[in-house]
């Protein structure tokens, strides 16, 4: 294809806690990218039904993904990586967080790499280097890439805006920068996170739980625009513009390109 797309999912990434992690790349993204601090997520605020969300362009409601425990949708509807390879395109799928496995039917992800988070305390930056090697390698069409430190090692052990918290999300926005900087010539680049969270915990409808970042970067998307009334739900039709295939016709969300 010729645009590609990289989505960035952060788990667990507030988008108060973006503004002030003390990341000085975080300015920078907001002058290259079009981006919302008030993103939304959906309902329930959790890892699975979110990320199903953002790459089916469907509410958990419809696609039947209400827990973390993975359930078979019952109308079993493409989501972008069914897309892209139905489109002849190819896909890569790296993370660490083993069930996002169950993100896109077997046979969807061309390239994939997985590492379990407890292998290494930097597990954010293990996937974020397999991804650019690959995408040097193969120039796959649509990649996500997924870090989990942030929720795991930063919200639930030590809590939402802690010291380490926001340690971690440092450590998180160093490897978006470098996947910019290492791609951005290349490919269009979504970053934004599945929900946030308050205390040691995430799920409910709270704004601290529901409130995220998403930022645009790319030739499609104006530098240093705001948008507004966005959603995990407007990803993958954003995602099948830039790469130039049709959306599925159930999907929910709207292109965000040029919006």
């Amino acid at each position: 294809m010729e645009n590609k797309v990289i989505l960035i999912s952060i788990d667990g990434m507030r988008s108060d806690a973006m503004q002030t992690c003390g990341n000085p790349y975080v300015k920078e993204l907001e002058k290259l990218c079009t981006y919302n601090y008030g993103s939304q997520a959906v309902l329930p605020s959790d890892t699975l039904p979110c990320h199903y969300s953002m790459t089916h362009a469907q509410i958990p409601e419809k696609h039947g993904v209400k827990t973390n425990t993975y359930v078979k949708p019952e109308h079993g509807v493409p989501g972008i990586f069914e897309m892209v390879r139905q489109a002849g395109g190819t896909t890569g799928m790296f993370y660490n967080w083993e069930y996002l496995r169950d993100l896109a039917v077997p046979g969807s992800y061309t390239f994939s790499f997985f590492v379990n988070i407890d292998y290494d305390d930097l597990s954010d930056d293990v996937v974020t280097d397999h991804c650019l090697k690959a995408i040097d390698r193969y120039h796959p069409d649509f990649v996500m890439l997924y870090m989990l430190d942030l929720d795991e090692k930063g919200g639930h052990s030590n809590g939402w805006m802690s010291k380490e918290y926001l340690r971690r999300l440092s450590i998180a926005i160093d490897n978006v920068k470098r996947t910019i900087e290492h791609c951005g010539q290349e490919y269009s680049i979504i970053i934004t996170a599945d929900h946030g969270g308050h205390d040691f915990t995430h799920g409910s409808a709270a704004p601290e739980d529901m409130t995220i970042p998403l930022f645009l970067y790319g030739p499609r998307f104006a530098p240093g625009k705001t948008m507004d009334n966005t959603s995990l739900i407007d990803i993958p039709p954003t995602a099948a513009a830039i790469l130039g295939i049709e959306p599925h016709p159930e999907w929910d969300g709207r292109s965000l390109v040029n919006q």
